[in-house]
């Protein structure tokens, strides 16, 4: 529905699709993505890791991330890339200016999406990132991936980080459909924290509406998902485009239907 939409609004005679590709086939999908009638693609699991091989050349937050979501054909060669990082960091721009001044953030889950999370606010230049995972080895081994000025802590540890973090990012699936408990007492935190979450079913997830009802800055995961598809939309069809309120708001009735 989003690439429709662009595609619609900007009068390009052009189409995205969804195929599903089995494991064993995916290599030669790749390979002739161009005699196929493709300039590129989204890759979601379980094609990743071949995305990684497919590609001829990888964007640097793609090689850190670990994760190619993005494939597109530019001067005869495959590049990949990952646009969950900028889709992050584009949403708060446009939602909450001023985020990335945060002197200290505090990120929920050492899962997949949480490589993106740290890379994006690495490049906004977070200095002090609080990791918080049940299992502080896994928070541990992203630490020293993604470098200096991430720390690993265990759940336990949460409510006393929680206390001078002025970011807030949930990056797992805790609240996803309504379920699940808050994560920690969002009383705890400073009066001029941001609160976002990756999770966009519900928009309002408890975490979020928890904080709102507190009076905190708060920013729902939609605009991420909106945001991350603008740099695939570019490169396959060399315009870049907008994301308005015309287009959350079809995407929000979609999900409302759907709900």
């Amino acid at each position: 529905m989003i690439h429709g939409h662009w595609l619609k609004t900007l009068g390009i005679a052009g189409s995205y699709e969804k195929i599903d590709v089995a494991p064993a086939e995916i290599d030669t999908f790749f390979a002739r993505l161009s005699e196929n009638g493709f300039a590129g693609g989204n890759v979601t699991i379980p094609h990743k890791e071949a995305a990684f091989r497919a590609a001829d050349e990888i964007d640097p937050a793609a090689e850190l991330i670990g994760a190619v979501n993005t494939l597109w054909r530019e001067d005869g060669r495959l590049k990949g890339a990952n646009s969950d990082a900028p889709g992050f960091s584009s949403n708060l721009d446009q939602s909450a200016p001023g985020w990335n001044e945060a002197e200290a953030a505090l990120v929920l889950g050492a899962g997949g999406a949480a490589r993106a999370i740290l890379f994006a606010l690495q490049q906004a230049g977070i200095r002090e990132i609080r990791l918080v995972n049940r299992t502080i080895e896994r928070a541990q081994e992203l630490a020293d991936r993604f470098g200096t000025g991430i720390s690993a802590h265990g759940w336990n540890a949460v409510d006393e980080l929680a206390e001078d973090s002025t970011l807030v990012v949930n990056t797992t699936a805790l609240g996803m459909h309504g379920e699940g408990g808050l994560p920690f007492d969002v009383a705890k935190l400073p009066d001029n924290t941001l609160v976002t979450d990756i999770v966009y079913t519900p928009l309002h997830t408890p975490l979020l509406k928890a904080a709102s009802d507190r009076g905190l800055r708060t920013v729902d995961g939609l605009g991420m998902l909106l945001h991350q598809a603008v740099p695939g939309f570019e490169h396959w069809f060399g315009v870049r485009p907008q994301v308005t309120p015309a287009l959350r708001e079809l995407i929000v009735d979609d999900l409302e239907v759907h709900a």
